[in-house]
């Protein structure tokens, strides 16, 4: 290993700096750019540290006040690729922004003792706050471990806000209330459902809008055949081979995610159905999957990225505001959903027994002339 004498202004990081005097990363940045409530004895120590090592910091860290030091974390565990992608994306555009680092961390186990355990080996790392996109947003053992820990959080694409949590959602009920009302509109009156996970609170409130679509219109929900999903493109195959083959098949049906509706879809083409002549077909999210399916997909567009990016914005202040002994109110942010119509929607099908053939309609002009 190289003395700290001899190593350049350029290779020394802030965490090198925090190593050597025996803090945080977050008190060095304190120290740095003179912040407060910092005891004098860690102030020498981190100084002294600073002018052995020979740390230089960048006109960047001293303009960010602790941006340099801050870690913010993500665990993920969301089963669709096209949804995580678009969330990641936005996330690390937040963070550039603003001047943190994002850290990410996988939960591969969907149990409660898995997620508690990747919980707890993210907050054993340097991170000072942490992303929940869905499913993690709605996970009891996840938040346990983090408030154990003291580490704050913000939740994205939860059904409904808990009190006292940071939160970043769109209205899931009204969103899909909008989009049964548009199957509605097109004349469909028998329209399958596709629940999403359980677990997660954005699925009740997406099934909660089609419910109250149907009973305002005054049908029977009875009526609308349901299957469990789970998010995944397999559990959407699942759930449309058993819509699609029923005797008295749906009209149209409604996938509370893009990845189940595009696999509803594979299962029409499967069955020789056409989509949308034969059966409308419509998702929720519009990921780029929605855009890559044929016939690209009628869905519910909600801001995944911009989500993220109010997501590392929201987590940045409350991280500051506890630097600064500050208290905030828990704040929730409501972005706006869009209804974007495409090609896998249509009218309802007219039932065959009304329509009449073409030689039978001929046959009845010249009956008709003849009289």
């Amino acid at each position: 290993m190289d003395k700290p004498s001899r190593r350049s202004r350029g290779s020394v990081t802030v965490q090198d700096v925090a190593r050597a005097a025996g803090v945080s990363a977050m008190t060095v940045s304190r120290v740095v750019n003179g912040g407060v409530n910092v005891r004098e004895s860690t102030r020498e120590a981190v100084n002294e540290a600073i002018e052995r090592l020979n740390y230089w910091p960048n006109s960047a860290a001293r303009s960010l006040a602790a941006g340099d030091a801050t870690q913010i974390g993500l665990l993920y565990a969301n089963p669709s690729l096209a949804y995580l992608s678009n969330f990641l994306i936005g996330a690390l555009e937040g963070a550039r922004k603003v001047g943190c680092h994002l850290v990410l961390e996988p939960c591969e186990g969907e149990s409660a003792e898995a997620q508690a355990e990747a919980t707890r080996r993210f907050a054993s790392t340097a991170v000072q706050g942490v992303i929940l996109p869905p499913p993690l947003s709605d996970s009891a053992p996840v938040q346990a471990e983090l408030d154990a820990a003291g580490i704050p959080s913000v939740a994205v694409a939860i059904g409904v806000a808990q009190p006292g949590r940071l939160a970043v959602r769109i209205d899931d009920f009204a969103a899909a209330k909008a989009m049964t009302r548009h199957l509605l509109d097109q004349g469909h009156r028998r329209i399958g459902f596709i629940r999403g996970n359980p677990n997660n609170g954005a699925s009740g409130e997406r099934w909660r809008g089609f419910v109250a679509a149907i009973e305002a219109a005054g049908l029977d929900l009875a009526d609308m055949p349901v299957e469990q999903g789970y998010f995944t493109f397999r559990s959407g195959m699942v759930a449309g081979e058993r819509l699609i083959d029923r005797p008295d098949r749906p009209q149209a049906i409604f996938a509370s995610n893009d990845d189940m509706a595009a696999a509803v879809i594979s299962v029409a083409h499967r069955r020789g159905l056409h989509v949308p002549d034969d059966l409308s077909i419509v998702g929720f999210d519009d990921t780029s999957l929605a855009t890559t399916t044929w016939p690209e997909i009628t869905t519910v567009r909600q801001p995944i990225a911009a989500m993220a990016e109010a997501a590392v914005e929201l987590l940045l202040a409350r991280i500051r505001d506890q630097r600064a002994g500050q208290s905030r109110v828990a704040e929730e942010r409501i972005l706006d959903h869009e209804l974007i119509v495409r090609e896998s929607a249509g009218p309802a099908p007219v039932p065959q027994a009304d329509v009449v053939p073409p030689k039978r309609r001929v046959v009845a002009k010249r009956i008709a002339a003849a009289r």
